[in-house]
């Protein structure tokens, strides 16, 4: 499955020349086995590629992309591979020319501006090293260790418009960046828009980015933007019929924002923000979702500062990450998030070192996993389980300094007393401990890969696995009354979700064997159409959502030959789009 057989041996066998050229033999891959793990997406999505291209350095990044376009290639640029729709990966085999794929993982350069207020993030840096980074200077990101997706990179949440579940900072979105086209006419384009001078030549501007040489790094009173800043007014417009972020909203697409992999982006760069002097965790649990709708409400109206997290959880996506995403919780807590890298690609290489055993079932190193945390303890807070045996839904707000106050007396009022439920409420709330908010932080964090999971433990029963990432109109009340039963019971596993301020939901769900996926999900999309929902909301259409006409134009603006990330959106995967 590595070619799609679209170039004959030898013109293969010259590209292969070409590419080992510019990069060391090591750093092509070319066999099935080597290229399995790139060419696989983490949750759905995989094709054929004809080879892997690994540069180490931006220079070897640019002299890549120039073979592949003097050979007529499709480039699909990957980082650390965690896109839950598809849009890392190729898809299938039916392209009209080979795909090559470029990691850019190490790539990792990160560089402070000023002292600290931006950054710039190279292609392969991640959100783990730029929160590190940030760290010890009192700041931190947009974002926070994927919500969904562990391991992304800063890079490709710009791409994807993703985050924003930190309210008060909004998802990924920058106006500057360095980046690579393909024009019109076909030839490879280098557009430095980063906002510092670099040099003229492709070389004098990576090698000045690697070494961290700006001709000025002070440039911002520039008028373009490094983060979404008008993200707190729309979400708190809770009377809007419109939803607050998708990525299909053409007032966040510009060059590299949102751009689903249309160009090769070198670097971005960001806003950074200054951390709180204290946080606080507050748990909710309650079986009249009605009340989180008239909280997120009162939270959105009343209060001057915002919290900086409201995530909400059903039950059936607490028990998925307490039982399938439970190693993932461990390692984390125990090694840290810098080891998770490192124990993703000892899965891949497991995987393909059993994949030819024909006894030795596939994703064996996910079974492994699974077992293993079978055996550790329980690694939930009692009083959290408490919650999941008394309550179907739940609340984490994640609060600092002044918002904290407010909360808890907006909580105090609501419900009552910390423990104390008031008769005419269904729901209650603690005050965590801060190991108890940490424990909720990750188990909401990690829940991401558990309908993965689930769906590989249980190939045998259920038919596969339907992500839907679905952005809700902010004046949207019976957001849990929207499946029917009759859907519901087609599934295996509802797994749900959300960043519930803005109304963006998470429906992983695991379909029951015999059902017609496609029908099932075309009759849900006809179903959130009629509510005037948006979908992606933040993960990008990948190759699971067709994108609409706004979208589509954009991408065809950025990559007129269609040689980036052919068939992303449901679009041609021909050149030129024909």
């Amino acid at each position: 499955m590595t070619s799609i057989a679209v170039t004959d041996e030898m013109a293969l066998e010259v590209l292969y020349a070409n590419l080992r050229e510019v990069l060391s033999p090591s750093q092509v891959l070319t066999s099935e086995r080597a290229t399995q793990r790139y060419r696989q997406g983490i949750k759905i999505g995989g094709g054929a590629a004809c080879a892997v291209a690994i540069p180490h350095t931006l220079l070897e990044f640019w002299r890549v992309l120039e073979v592949c376009v003097a050979h007529d290639k499709i480039i699909l640029v990957q980082a650390a591979n965690t896109g839950l729709t598809g849009g890392s990966t190729p898809d299938g085999v039916n392209y009209d020319r080979d795909i090559v794929i470029i990691s850019t993982l190490k790539l990792d350069k990160l560089i402070l501006l000023g002292e600290g207020e931006q950054v710039i993030a190279c292609a392969g840096a991640t959100l783990y090293q730029l929160e590190d980074a940030l760290k010890p200077i009192k700041r931190g990101p947009h974002s926070v260790i994927g919500s969904s997706c562990i391991g992304a990179s800063v890079v490709g949440g710009v791409c994807n418009n993703s985050g924003g579940n930190l309210v008060n900072r909004g998802p990924a979105y920058t106006e500057l960046s360095l980046f690579a086209e393909v024009t019109e006419a076909g030839e490879l384009r280098l557009v430095n828009h980063l906002g510092v001078e670099l040099g003229d030549t492709p070389e004098e501007i990576f090698n000045n980015l690697e070494r961290g040489q700006l001709g000025r790094d002070s440039a911002f009173d520039i008028e373009a933007y490094a983060s979404d800043r008008e993200y707190q007014d729309r979400v708190r417009n809770i009377d809007a019929d419109t939803p607050a972020r998708f990525n299909a909203d053409k007032r966040r697409l510009f060059e590299s924002s949102g751009c689903a992999g249309k160009l090769a982006v070198f670097a971005v760069r960001l806003d950074t923000f200054a951390e709180p002097q204290n946080e606080q965790v507050f748990y909710l649990g309650t079986n009249d979702p009605e009340e989180f709708t008239e909280l997120r409400k009162r939270i959105l109206t009343e209060l001057s500062d915002l919290p900086d997290m409201v995530e909400y959880m059903h039950r059936s996506y607490f028990d998925g990450s307490a039982v399938y995403a439970k190693d993932t919780y461990i390692f984390i807590n125990l090694l840290g998030t810098a080891f998770l890298p490192k124990l993703f690609a000892l899965k891949a290489k497991v995987d393909g070192l059993f994949s030819r055993i024909p006894f030795i079932p596939a994703n064996v190193a996910d079974h492994c996993l699974q077992l293993f945390s079978k055996l550790w303890p329980n690694h939930l807070p009692k009083r959290m389980l408490a919650y999941r045996d008394r309550f179907e839904h739940y609340l984490m707000i994640k609060a600092s300094d002044q918002s904290i106050v407010d909360i808890n007396k907006l909580l105090q009022d609501y419900y009552g007393p910390e423990l104390q439920q008031r008769s005419d409420r269904q729901g209650e709330w603690f005050w965590c401990t801060e190991k108890e908010g940490d424990a909720a932080q990750l188990h909401r964090f990690v829940a991401g890969g558990a309908s993965g999971r689930y769906a590989i433990i249980h190939s045998d029963e259920v038919e596969g696995l339907m992500p839907l990432d679905i952005a809700l109109p902010r004046n949207t009340d019976n957001w849990h009354q929207l499946l029917s039963q009759d859907t519901l019971d087609k599934l295996a596993a509802p797994y749900e979700l959300s960043h519930f301020l803005c109304m963006v939901f998470h429906w992983d769900f695991v379909v029951k064997k015999g059902v017609d996926i496609p029908a099932l999900k075309q009759q849900i999309l006809n179903e959130l159409d009629d509510i005037g929902a948006k979908y992606p909301a933040e993960h990008n259409v990948g190759h699971l959502y067709e994108a609409e006409p706004d979208l589509a134009d954009f991408y065809q603006s950025l990559d007129p030959t269609n040689s980036f990330n052919a068939g992303v959106g449901k679009m041609s995967k021909c050149k030129h789009y024909h």
